[in-house]
C-alpha cells in the first residue's frame, strides 16, 4: 500500500483500471466459454436426438408392457453396429416410464430397473436434456470402465409425429469432438475479449496520460502563480505593517505637534495679549487723572473697556484652544489610568458625573493606542455634553480577544447617523480616522429619540519599530 501511494494519481488509476479490466476479462471469458460449451452441447444433443429419433421411433411404436420383441432388439443391434449412428454413439439405452431399461447395447442392463432421476423425468415430460456426465450414476457401471466423461443426452420417443411419449432414448457420445469444437470457439472468444480489453485499456491509458500531462502542466503553472501570489501577499503584508507603523508614529508625532502648538500659543500670542491687557489697565488709570477733561476721559475710558473686553475674550479663547490641543502625559499610564484621566478632565470642565465600567484591562498598551483612547473618550463625552446635556452618560471598556472594546453612550435625543457629513461633524470624522488608522473599527449606533452609542475597537499590539 505504501508503494502504491508513491505513484502519481495517473499511474494509480492506470494500475487499478488494469486490474479491474483484467478481472473483468477473465470473468467475461469464463462466462462466454461456459455459454459456448453449453450451446455446443445443446446443439450437438439436439441434432443427435433428432437423428436417433428418426431411426429409433419406428421400432418402439408398438411398445407394450412386455417390452421390445426379439426382432426389434436385433434390429436395434444391427442399427447401432452397421450404420454411421453407431460410430457417433458409444452407449445407448431405451427407458420405459417406470425406470426399466428396455434396450441397451450392454445386454446385461436390459430389464433392470433404476431410479428415475431428474433428467430422465424431464425427458418423459417432453424435454431434451443433455450434459457432460462424470458417469457416477448406478446405470453407468459399464461406461465407467472405458471413459471418464461422456456427453449424456435424454430424448423422448413419441408414437406418431406428435403422439404421446412411450419411451426415452438415452445415448452417450465421446467429448473429443465436442472439446475440440468448444476449445476452438473459446479461443476465438478469448481472442475477441483480450483484443477488446487491450483496446479499451490502451484508449483509457492514452486519455489518462493526456489528462495527466495537462494536469501536470497546470499544476506547474498553478504553483508558479501561487508562488507569485504568496510573494505579493508577503509584500502586501510588509507594506501593510509599514503603513501601520507609520500611522502609529504619525499619531504620536501629531500629538507632539499639537503640544508644541499649544505651548507656542500659550507663550506667544497669549503673553502678548496679557501684556496688552496690562497696558490697557495702566492707560485706563492714567485717563482718569485730574488733568483730563471729564467728557473726553469718559469716552476714552469706554473705548478702553471695549478693547479690554475683546482682548480678554481673545485671551480666554487662546487659553481654551491651547488647553484642548495639549494632551496630558500618557506614556507611563495604563489604559485604565488613561480612561480615568479622560473622565476626570471631562468632569472637572463640565461638572457632570459619568459612569465608568472597566473589565479585564491590560496593564500596558502602546502609546498610540492610549492617545486614541483618550481622544475618543474626550470627543465622545464632549459631544454627549453638547448635544445631550450629559444625560445618562456611561463609558464601558473591556479587553476582548487582544483588543480594547470601547463604548460611550448617553440617553440624549439621538440622531440619524446616515444624515451626518464629514464637513459638519469633524469630531466624528476625526475619531473614525484615528481608530481606523491603527487598524481598529469604529461605529455609531443612534436613533432619533433613543440616545447614542459610540463604539470603537483598538488593537493592543502595534509594531512601533521598523524591521528593515
Amino acid at each position: 500500500m505504501l508503494g502504491f501511494t508513491r505513484f502519481t494519481l495517473a499511474r494509480q488509476f492506470l494500475l487499478v483500471s488494469f486490474l479491474i479490466l483484467l478481472v473483468g476479462m477473465v470473468v467475461i471469458g469464463l462466462w462466454v466459454g461456459r455459454q459456448i460449451e453449453t450451446g455446443v452441447i445443446n446443439r450437438t444433443a439436439g441434432v443427435t436426438a433428432l437423428y436417433v429419433d428418426s431411426f429409433i421411433a419406428p421400432y418402439v411404436q408398438g411398445l407394450g408392457d412386455g417390452g421390445l420383441s426379439d426382432g426389434h432388439l436385433r434390429a436395434l443391434d444391427s442399427l447401432l453396429s452397421d450404420t454411421p449412428l453407431g460410430q457417433r454413439i458409444v452407449a445407448f439405452k431405451i427407458w420405459n416410464p417406470d425406470g426399466r431399461v428396455l434396450y441397451s447395447n450392454n445386454p446385461s442392463l436390459i430389464g433392470r430397473k433404476f431410479p428415475v432421476l431428474a433428467n430422465l423425468a424431464a425427458a418423459f415430460a417432453g424435454d431434451v436434456r443433455a450434459k457432460i456426465s462424470t458417469l457416477d450414476e448406478p446405470e453407468n457401471e459399464y461406461e465407467r470402465q472405458r471413459w471418464s466423461r461422456l456427453i449424456e443426452t435424454y430424448a423422448p420417443v413419441r408414437t406418431g409425429q406428435m403422439g404421446s411419449i412411450v419411451a426415452v432414448a438415452e445415448f452417450y457420445q465421446t467429448t473429443d469432438e465436442l472439446q475440440h469444437e468448444v476449445r476452438a470457439a473459446q479461443w476465438r472468444s478469448w481472442l475477441v475479449v483480450v483484443v477488446a480489453t487491450l483496446a479499451m485499456y490502451l484508449l483509457l491509458a492514452g486519455l489518462v496520460g493526456r489528462a495527466s500531462r495537462t494536469i501536470s502542466a497546470q499544476q506547474v503553472e498553478l504553483r508558479g502563480k501561487v508562488g507569485q501570489l504568496q510573494a505579493l501577499l508577503a509584500q502586501n503584508q510588509h507594506l501593510h505593517t509599514r503603513v501601520r507603523r507609520a500611522a502609529a508614529r504619525a499619531t504620536a508625532l501629531n500629538e507632539r505637534f499639537l503640544r508644541r502648538i499649544s505651548a507656542d500659543l500659550h507663550d506667544g500670542p497669549a503673553q502678548d495679549v496679557s501684556l496688552a491687557l496690562l497696558r490697557l489697565d495702566a492707560l485706563t488709570t492714567d485717563s482718569r487723572s485730574p488733568g483730563q477733561e471729564a467728557g473726553n476721559g469718559e469716552a476714552v475710558s469706554k473705548d478702553f473697556k471695549t478693547l479690554h473686553s475683546a482682548l480678554q475674550s481673545a485671551l480666554n479663547e487662546l487659553q481654551a484652544i491651547a488647553a484642548g490641543l495639549r494632551l496630558p502625559e500618557l506614556e507611563h499610564l495604563s489604559p485604565a489610568a488613561t480612561a480615568y484621566r479622560a473622565m476626570h478632565d471631562y468632569e472637572r470642565k463640565t461638572g457632570h458625573a459619568v459612569v465608568l465600567a472597566l473589565q479585564d484591562l491590560p496593564g500596558s498598551a502602546p502609546l498610540p493606542v492610549k492617545i486614541t483612547l483618550y481622544r475618543v473618550l474626550q470627543e465622545s463625552l464632549a459631544n454627549g455634553f453638547r448635544h445631550a446635556a450629559g444625560s445618562g452618560q456611561r463609558v464601558e471598556i473591556a479587553h476582548i480577544a487582544g483588543q480594547l472594546a470601547i463604548q460611550v453612550s448617553d440617553d440624549g435625543p439621538g440622531f440619524d447617523p446616515r444624515a451626518i457629513s464629514g464637513e459638519t461633524h469633524l469630531g466624528l470624522t476625526a475619531m473614525r480616522e484615528r481608530v481606523e488608522i491603527l487598524g481598529g473599527t469604529f461605529s455609531i449606533d443612534s436613533e432619533t429619540g433613543r440616545g447614542t452609542a459610540v463604539r470603537a475597537c483598538l488593537p493592543l499590539f502595534i509594531a512601533e519599530e521598523d524591521g528593515e
